[in-house]
């Protein structure tokens, strides 16, 4: 019988299933950020390719959020995103096998293109996260920039611009809000592909 912290974990995970096929970007944020980077590490343990990995577990979140309104989750939402980047792991190495007789160079090979639209579509993303970006408030748009491309983290930001932490903080929360105003339509898309900013 699941004890009391365990009980709470499954109503707030049931909260945030329901609140993500309502449409809510924050609920999808939080589940995306809480599993993606173990997310990257099985699957690069079964084809043994980070980049084919990170694809994979992209694709799996991409194909959540397309298909949130009929979602539903008979185990866990943990148990069904790791069910589902296996599945598509196996499903990878089969393709893999097919296109070489040799499976271990087959491996090597990037994830079956994710087709020319969604190429085109990360190109676009990238142009409309630069051009959001670029109009930021001048502070902003340095800090955020370090924080999220450079990787560092605020203690460091604020010890390079001889700031306190708590402006770096607030100048992130800032830049955060303008951010997701400007791109809320595209903000599931765009949330995976800055995820290597986040966590690699």
């Amino acid at each position: 019988m699941p004890n009391k912290a365990q009980l709470e974990a499954l109503k707030e995970e049931a909260l945030l299933i329901n609140n993500i096929k309502e449409g809510s970007i924050e609920a999808f944020e939080k589940i995306f950020t809480s599993y993606y980077a173990t997310l990257v590490n099985y699957a690069k343990t079964i084809l043994k390719d980070r980049e084919a990995a990170e694809d994979i577990v992209q694709q799996v979140f991409i194909s959540i959020w397309e298909k949130k309104q009929n979602l539903e989750i008979h185990s866990s939402f943990k148990a069904m995103l790791y069910k589902s980047v296996y599945n598509a792991c196996l499903n990878f190495i089969k393709k893999a096998q097919v296109r070489s007789n040799y499976a271990q160079e087959s491996l090597k090979q990037p994830v079956e293109q994710v087709t020319m639209e969604h190429s085109f579509l990360q190109k676009e993303l990238q142009t409309k996260i630069e051009n959001a970006i670029d109009q930021l408030p001048e502070q902003c748009a340095k800090i955020f920039k370090m924080s999220r491309f450079e990787q560092l983290k605020y203690a460091e930001i604020a010890d390079q611009l001889g700031l306190s932490i708590k402006t770096i903080e607030h100048q992130m929360g800032k830049a955060l809000k303008i951010l997701r105003e400007q791109l809320k339509e595209y903000l599931p898309l765009i949330l995976l592909y800055i995820s290597k900013s986040y966590f690699d």
